[in-house]
């Protein structure tokens, strides 16, 4: 698995040419996207998709709980060929796949450790697609009421296709003022009333 994707992140036009890699279900985007398209791309081919997202979800605990784990893997000072070993052995200690295993030990290589969590979310939203699942994250200002979230879920429920699955979550964020932040599968809309407030500024501080 390593080695096709070490072949595919050759260079980013070489991944985007290359015949081999299995297309993900929606479009991802940044260094993190492409990572996460290559890991897809060989989960997919070797019908493991399903173990190694399961060792993902694991890996990331760790990161969210392991406060050593974490600085471990956010270490600029450590050498990419020390972080690929370490990666591996904690890989096997974990009980991961010797395919999850190699893709860590491959982003410890390329000096990508860093963007573990980030990876870890792009291949998820990759195989929420897979599954046939839509996932819409609403942000408001303050927690919404079960009246309004039912408003909110209703209406939601009309952009997906038949068959398929939604799964709805909120977040508070007092920042965004008012308003909302939806996001829909790889999209994203700014109702939020900070989003307007930008605008006006800018808007005024052209016209001045």
């Amino acid at each position: 698995m390593a080695t096709i994707i070490k072949r595919g992140f050759a260079t980013s036009a070489n991944l985007a040419k290359s015949a081999q890699l299995v297309k993900t279900p929606i479009q991802v985007h940044g260094i993190e996207g492409r990572y996460a398209a290559a890991l897809y791309s060989a989960g997919h081919k070797q019908n493991k998709l399903d173990q190694i997202s399961s060792d993902l979800n694991n890996i990331r605990a760790v990161y969210k709980d392991n406060k050593k784990f974490q600085d471990f893997v956010l270490d600029p000072t450590l050498k990419a060929l020390k972080k690929k070993t370490a990666i591996e052995t904690i890989s096997t200690k974990l009980g991961l796949t010797k395919e999850t295993g190699n893709f860590l030990g491959l982003l410890a290589e390329n000096g990508r450790l860093n963007k573990l969590e980030s990876v870890v979310t792009s291949f998820e939203s990759i195989m929420r697609a897979h599954r046939g699942e839509l996932f819409v994250q609403v942000t408001s200002a303050e927690e919404l009421s079960s009246g309004n979230q039912k408003a909110l879920s209703d209406a939601l429920s009309k952009i997906g296709k038949s068959g398929q699955k939604l799964t709805i979550t909120y977040a508070v964020k007092p920042s965004i003022v008012g308003g909302l932040v939806v996001t829909i599968g790889d999209k994203y809309v700014d109702l939020s009333i900070a989003s307007r407030l930008k605008k006006y500024k800018d808007a005024l501080a052209t016209a001045i």
